[in-house]
């Protein structure tokens, strides 16, 4: 009782990523150039699978989602840390960084479900080809792209929940350049509750990460079965391909979630610099890879690009004759 009737924290100080001033330039830029990337990366998909009816199928409509979630899970993070840099204002208000913890999750979490999901739909296109659009069809994406974004839901309330309750009441400074559970846990003023906090995260994260990865690894050692089943090197190249993005996605994303969440309550110096994998590389990294490696999504952006061209040019020839 004594600690909580002491003077409340109501804003953060957030102190970046490091405090050398010639790193904090170059990692501005780092993040500006990435964030429009990443921005521009994942519109494009959007507006192309949205554009080409040929793509309106199971595989791309979940691959859209990916893109919206990236768009968002970069907005979350990124924007406060330029706005930052830019005005010297490193702090953020008690709220606004409780809100930001709880959208890192809530996003974060819905994207560990759906990178699951998109697993799932990949060993029923190859395991079950004949069953495919049976099984996948559009009310079942529907509803588990819903599961997906509900389940992120939980998580961000399971993850947010016991820190937000911590007692706050000085020092008000996060090592990070966002809010987080971690960094925030350490500012609490009672250590009891910071380690039932950081427990609790530990369980719900390790819950989370191990249910996925049985589902992902389960998902691949089907397809992995069947691949090698088929006769010629043609078709088992192809079944490969539609996985290979996928699985370097999982890999960007997990690696550094399992190592920030999934370990004792230790800070380690490359925390920050691992946190910025999942925020911003993994969002910029995403559409290059899906549109390098799938020739089907290139021709549909091709396509779309002539479309707008000839678009463009009846306009032109229209204003030149009026």
């Amino acid at each position: 009782m004594a600690v909580r009737n002491e003077t409340r924290v109501t804003h953060f100080i957030l102190l970046g990523l490091y405090s050398d001033p010639g790193l904090q330039i170059i990692f501005f830029l780092l993040f500006l150039v990435m964030y429009f990337l990443a921005i521009a990366g994942n519109l494009l998909i959007l507006v192309t699978i949205y554009a080409d009816t040929s793509l309106h199928c199971p595989m791309y409509f979940f691959l859209s989602n990916l893109s919206f979630l990236d768009l968002s899970f970069a907005t979350v993070t990124v924007p406060k840390y330029l706005v930052n840099f830019l005005f010297q204002r490193k702090t953020i208000f008690f709220s606004d960084c409780m809100s930001q913890m709880f959208f890192v999750h809530f996003i974060g979490g819905a994207e560990c479900f759906h990178l699951t999901l998109m697993a799932y739909d990949r060993y029923v296109a190859i395991c079950n080809p004949l069953r495919y659009n049976t099984i996948m069809n559009r009310q079942v994406c529907l509803l588990l792209v819903f599961c997906t974004w509900v389940g992120g839901f939980v998580h961000a309330l399971a993850q947010s929940f016991p820190t937000i309750q911590l007692p706050f009441c000085g020092p008000n400074e996060v090592n990070h350049f966002f809010c987080d559970t971690h960094p925030l846990s350490l500012l609490a003023c009672s250590s009891a509750s910071t380690r039932i906090s950081e427990t609790a995260d530990m369980i719900n994260s390790g819950t989370l990460a191990l249910s996925c990865f049985l589902v992902v690894s389960i998902s691949y050692a089907y397809i992995i079965s069947t691949v090698l089943k088929i006769r010629s090197s043609e078709g088992r190249k192809k079944a490969f391909s539609t996985c290979a993005s996928h699985l370097m996605v999982v890999t960007l994303f997990y690696g550094p979630c399992v190592f920030i969440y999934m370990r004792p309550s230790v800070t380690f110096a490359a925390d920050k610099l691992i946190s910025v994998f999942y925020t911003i590389m993994t969002p910029w990294l995403n559409p290059v890879i899906y549109t390098l490696r799938n020739e089907k999504v290139r021709k549909a952006m091709k396509k779309l690009g002539g479309r707008k061209v000839s678009v463009l040019e009846g306009q032109l020839k229209k204003d030149f004759v009026m």
